[in-house]
Order: C-alpha cells, then structure tokens, then sequence
C-alpha cells in the first residue's frame, strides 16, 4: 500500500504526522487498497472548523473519498478514517 500525505498553506508537525501514519497503519489490514492520499488543508485561517482533511483511497475498480472539516487536524482524520472503513466493509 502506498501513502501519500500533502499539507497545503502549513507545515505539518511530526506529532501530526506520527498520528496519520497510526491512523493509516489500520486500513494496511485490507490487501486490496493499493493507494492512500491525505491532503490537510487550512480553509479560513484565525476561525473555527477551519481544518479540512481530504483522503482518497484507490481500490481496484473503484475509489473511495471523503472529505471532512473539524476543529483539529486530527479530529477531521478520524471521520475520514472512520467513513472510509465503513465504506470497505461495503465493499466486502
């Protein structure tokens, strides 16, 4: 499985990377997932629910993408963890 994560108008700590990778280390138990894509973004700087996490997961033969916007970084990938998981069990 490859991984691939972007940061756009930041930097990403090694903090918040060390927990994206946890995060994603869970999907490496499904074989068929041969892609993971997260892309962090800052929308409105200085607000609230101002951090979007993005992630796409390639599959054969279909992908999966969500995207959601929360307080934290990490708070957005969770969601976007979770609805993806789910959309594997579907997929079994």
């Amino acid at each position: 499985m490859e991984f691939k994560l972007q940061t756009l108008h930041f930097n990403a700590t090694e903090k918040l990377a060390a927990y994206i990778d946890k995060k994603v280390a869970k999907l490496e138990k499904n074989p068929d997932i041969s892609t993971v894509e997260i892309t962090l973004k800052l929308v409105k700087p200085e607000s609230a629910n101002n951090k979007e996490a993005d992630v796409h997961v390639v599959l054969p033969g279909q992908t999966i993408h969500v995207e959601k916007v929360a307080n934290t970084f990490e708070e957005a990938v969770d969601h976007c963890i979770d609805v993806v998981r789910r959309g594997l069990e579907k997929t079994k």
